[in-house]
């Protein structure tokens, strides 16, 4: 069965009835809203809205490489002499899913354990450090919150 659209714009045309007007006029006023500020959002910014209003980098918290746990300090030390690790997970690819550090490519950051005395696992304690030496990071973040928040590590 087909109906006739009864605005001037649409005068004329035809659609299957249950068709794309029918489904649209489905959602509700305030979710056809919400979408559409999305897509100015992504339009405008280039990423999608949970990404669109993190913090700058310079907005992050900061902790100096001497308040580091022991443990923190050394993993630096380990980093930039490409001395081993302990884990084999230490180095690999952080995909940055939480989406707390800047925004970056794929490959960008890598991650390493910090060591929690007491804990026989790897625990909560990481660094993660953003660049394209390995050796030479750009910047370097410490959680010890297992990626809930991080801190920028100050030279």
């Amino acid at each position: 069965m087909f109906i006739k659209w009864g605005s001037a714009a649409t005068r004329g045309v035809t659609a299957p009835a249950g068709g794309l007007r029918a489904r649209l006029s489905a959602i509700s006023r305030s979710t056809r809203a919400a979408v559409a500020v999305a897509a100015v959002v992504v339009g405008l910014c280039g990423v999608a809205p949970a990404q669109a209003f993190l913090p700058a980098p310079a907005d992050m918290a900061t902790i100096q490489r001497s308040e580091l746990p022991p443990h923190g300090r050394a993993v630096l030390l380990q980093i930039e002499n490409g001395t081993p690790f302990r884990h084999d997970k230490d180095g690999s690819v952080f995909g940055n899913r939480e989406r707390v550090l800047p925004r970056q490519t794929r490959g960008y950051y890598r991650e390493y354990t910090v060591r929690t005395p007491g804990v026989r696992h790897r625990g909560a304690r990481r660094i993660v450090c953003g660049g394209e030496v390995v050796r030479t990071p750009n910047a370097c973040y410490y959680t010890e919150d297992h990626y809930a928040s991080f801190k920028r590590i100050a030279n």
